[in-house]
């Protein structure tokens, strides 16, 4: 940080009356003041004082340097690999910041702010967090011992308004058939779950789905980290998990919300990610009559997603594989796997219908794939994702709903 900011800003926070908690707008007075007598005594700019006065205000009462990189909705992941190295990821390339801490302290003075706004904790006992933002911004932050470089600060932001479904066929991350196809699966009440690789917009369409479903029904949203933007259901719950305490006690984990979840007589039940053995209680929500409810998980295909269910589940419980496969293959209907391609675009790469578990394994219903057809002049990737051959053959509850 350069000497004379530094300098303005220890005057600022000198004359801050720590006994009593000052608004912003008195903050910014201050500095102001401060500025206005070191222009009387040094010549400083019109633009230098502005940004003087951002950057100082940033430090005090943001998240310092960070605070333009968040307010930049460009910007669509912030990587901080130590005080000394900022990345940023924006229209789909990562690149360098020229921009870095003060010091250490000074970031790990932001990481303690960022980690106490969402009531966790985080320490060299406990290095390891997952957090928000105000705005929603989701962040994983892993500190020393276990982080060798310093703090680690991962910020995956969202947009201000969320991706509409519009937005996407827009862009080509979907067709308008298959969009107006999964609209009529989610007002059915089919069972979705969302498969994709990291940064494939899993949590996107997972709120642009969960915003086809209708209005008059009750929805409990359950996430690690709170991230889902659903505006149109009135009767909205949403249940955000806890970790321990300094002591390793108090946690309140995915599968406590689900099982808490079906005492709140849902309609249905969205999971933000399965990740763990709340698998098992996902699944079992899912066969007991809360028809439409949607999911997450990582994964490299649709078969891939099967196969991490059976294991996550295994993780949880002592069942037979056989038990566990018929089990997947009863609680969810349809399949959406989401890639992102070498030239960074996130689209729909299939659409699969889950049928049953025949001879040991089970039987995947192919409905749209997508078809490469090459690369234009900018490196930009070609292709649709196509119907198939295959119709839909579980037709039960979009004739109970009407629809057909």
């Amino acid at each position: 940080m350069d000497i004379k900011k530094q300098e303005l800003q220890d005057l600022v926070i000198k004359q801050i009356d720590l006994s009593k908690e000052l608004q912003d707008d008195e903050i910014l007075e201050i500095i102001d003041d401060i500025l206005l007598k070191e222009s009387k005594n040094n010549y400083i700019s019109l633009q230098d004082k502005r940004q003087l006065r951002k950057d100082i205000f940033n430090s005090i009462r943001r998240l310092d340097i960070l605070q333009e990189l968040i307010e930049d909705s460009s910007i669509t992941e912030i990587m901080i690999n130590g005080a000394n190295n900022i990345f940023i990821e924006q229209n789909g390339a990562i690149r360098s910041w020229n921009k870095q801490f003060e010091s250490v302290k000074k970031l790990e003075d932001v990481v303690q702010q960022i980690v106490s706004k969402s009531n966790r904790i985080i320490n060299e006992a406990s290095p390891i967090v997952d957090a928000r933002l105000s705005d929603g911004s989701r962040v994983n932050i892993v500190l020393p011992p276990v982080a060798l470089e310093g703090p680690i600060v991962t910020i995956r932001k969202f947009p201000d308004n969320p991706i509409t479904i519009k937005r996407l066929i827009e862009i080509g991350a979907v067709t308008d058939e298959v969009a107006k196809f999964l609209e009529k699966l989610v007002i059915a009440g089919y069972n979705i779950f969302i498969s994709g690789g990291t940064g494939s917009g899993k949590t996107t369409f997972l709120n642009v789905l969960s915003n086809f479903i209708p209005k008059d029904e009750r929805v409990i949203t359950i996430e690690d980290s709170a991230e889902l933007q659903i505006k149109s259901i009135p009767n909205l719950v949403k249940l955000e998990a806890r970790n321990a305490n300094v002591e390793g006690k108090n946690a309140v984990t995915i599968r406590d919300l689900i099982k808490s979840s079906l005492r709140m007589r849902p309609d249905r039940i969205v999971v933000g990610e399965v990740r763990d053995a709340a698998a098992i209680d996902m699944l079992q929500a899912m066969n007991s009559g809360h028809d439409g409810s949607l999911s997450t998980g990582h994964a490299n295909s649709t078969v891939d997603m099967l196969n991490r269910l059976e294991t996550l589940v295994l993780m949880g419980a002592d069942i037979p594989l056989m038990a566990v496969r018929k089990q997947i293959a009863s609680a969810i209907d349809v399949i959406v796997h989401l890639g992102r391609l070498r030239d960074k675009s996130r689209k729909v790469l299939e659409v699969s219908e889950v049928l049953d578990c025949v001879d040991g394994e089970i039987e995947v219903n192919k409905l749209y794939v997508f078809k490469e057809s090459g690369e234009d002049d900018n490196g930009k990737v070609l292709g649709e994702l196509q119907k198939t051959n295959n119709e839909l053959i579980n037709l039960a509850k979009l004739s109970k709903a009407g629809i057909l």
